[in-house]
């Protein structure tokens, strides 16, 4: 995959998962401040309780999938692979899209599920366009690298 490529997509992805993090925030606010004004209840908890955990909750979401795509942006300014802890912060924001995809088919619907499809899709193909390099083969490593050949001296003979 060329540079440009490689950068683009990492680029586009860290667009699509600040622009995420943004509307999972606003999302819990409004959700916080609709349970906190209607005096919503499950099960006796406390609705203060409730819409400060909805608040708090929106705001990890928002912070992780910042910090994701800050990690795609290094990764496209730099065009390098994510370090050892970016690649797994990475990882786990893959994972989870794949399951809050396969959620949101039967809760959102399927323009949801196109969105966390796009978007994993695109942490997915950041991952593997800057995973590690291919070993060179013998064709095109010098000739140390390319092991014994069949000119080689002879094996001498053990006893019969």
């Amino acid at each position: 995959m060329s540079v440009v490529v490689r950068r683009l997509v990492a680029f586009l992805a860290a667009l699509v998962l600040a622009v995420e993090a943004a509307g999972v925030v606003v999302v819990n606010v409004v959700l916080g401040t609709v349970v906190k004004n209607q005096d919503m209840s499950l099960a006796g908890t406390d609705p203060g309780a409730m819409s400060k955990g909805t608040w708090a909750l929106g705001g990890v979401s928002g912070v992780f999938l910042l910090l994701c795509a800050a990690f795609l942006v290094l990764a496209g300014a730099r065009d390098r692979a994510p370090g050892r802890v970016a690649r797994i912060v990475l990882i786990c924001c893959a994972v989870v899209h794949g399951v809050l995809g396969a959620l949101t088919v039967g809760l959102v619907g399927w323009a949801a599920f196109a969105w966390m499809m796009v978007t994993l899709g695109l942490i997915v193909l950041v991952l593997v366009a800057y995973g590690p390099e291919p070993a060179a083969g013998p064709e095109k490593a010098g000739p140390a690298a390319a092991g014994p050949t069949a000119a080689g001296p002879e094996p001498e003979p053990g006893p019969a």
